[in-house]
C-alpha cells in the first residue's frame, strides 16, 4: 500500500473528509473520559441508589459525548477514547456482577463478547498497522443499550437480569456479524 491509499484508509480516524487534520483533542472528550472514575465508582460503591445513578450518568454521558463531537467534528483522542472508556465502564460493571454471582461466568462473557473482541481486533490491526476504522452501527449501541439496562436489572436485583443477560448475548452476535459484513466489504 502506497502513501496515499495509506493516507486515504487512515482519513476517518485522523482527518476529516476534506483531508484537513482533526484537533487531537475537544471538549466533548472531557465527558467522554468521565466514564473513567464512574467505572472506578461503580466498583467501590455498594449503594443501589448511587450506582443506579452511575449507570445513567455513564449512559448519558456515552449519548451526549457522541451528539456533541458530531456537531463539533471529532478529534484524534476522542476516536481512541470512547471506545475505551466504554468497554473500561462495562468491565467494571460486569465485574461486579461476576463477584456477585448473579451470572454465571458464560453468561457475562456473552454480555461482553463484543467488546472483547473490539479490544482484539483493535490490537490486531494495531499490530499489521492496518487502520480501519468503523462507524458507529445501530447493532453496536444496541448492545451498549442493552448491556446497561442488564446492569441496572442486576442493580435492581431484578429477575429479568438473565434474559437482559441473554438478549445483550444475542444482539452482540449480531452486532458482531454486522461488523464482520462491513470489514469484508471494506477489503
Amino acid at each position: 500500500m502506497n502513501e496515499s491509499e495509506r493516507k486515504l484508509r487512515f482519513q476517518g480516524i485522523g482527518a476529516l473528509e476534506s483531508g484537513q487534520a482533526r484537533a487531537f483533542f475537544r471538549p466533548p472528550d472531557l465527558l467522554t473520559a468521565l466514564r473513567l472514575p464512574l467505572a472506578a465508582a461503580f466498583l467501590v460503591m455498594d449503594d443501589q441508589i448511587a450506582r443506579l445513578g452511575i449507570i445513567v450518568v455513564a449512559g448519558v454521558s456515552d449519548v451526549v459525548d457522541g451528539i456533541w463531537a458530531r456537531r463539533l467534528g471529532g478529534s484524534r483522542l476522542g476516536v481512541i477514547l470512547d471506545p475505551v472508556c466504554d468497554k473500561i465502564f462495562m468491565a467494571a460493571g460486569f465485574l461486579v456482577v461476576l463477584q456477585s454471582g448473579v451470572l454465571r461466568p458464560l453468561e457475562i462473557l456473552g454480555v461482553l463478547v463484543r467488546d472483547i473482541l473490539a479490544v482484539l481486533g483493535f490490537l490486531a490491526v494495531a499490530v499489521l498497522k492496518r487502520p480501519m476504522p468503523l462507524p458507529a452501527r445501530a447493532g453496536g449501541k444496541a448492545v451498549t443499550f442493552c448491556q446497561l439496562l442488564t446492569l441496572s436489572a442486576f442493580v435492581l436485583e431484578s429477575e429479568y437480569v438473565r434474559p437482559l443477560a441473554w438478549a445483550t448475548a444475542a444482539i452482540s452476535f449480531y452486532a458482531l456479524a454486522d461488523y464482520s459484513r462491513v470489514v469484508w466489504r471494506k477489503k
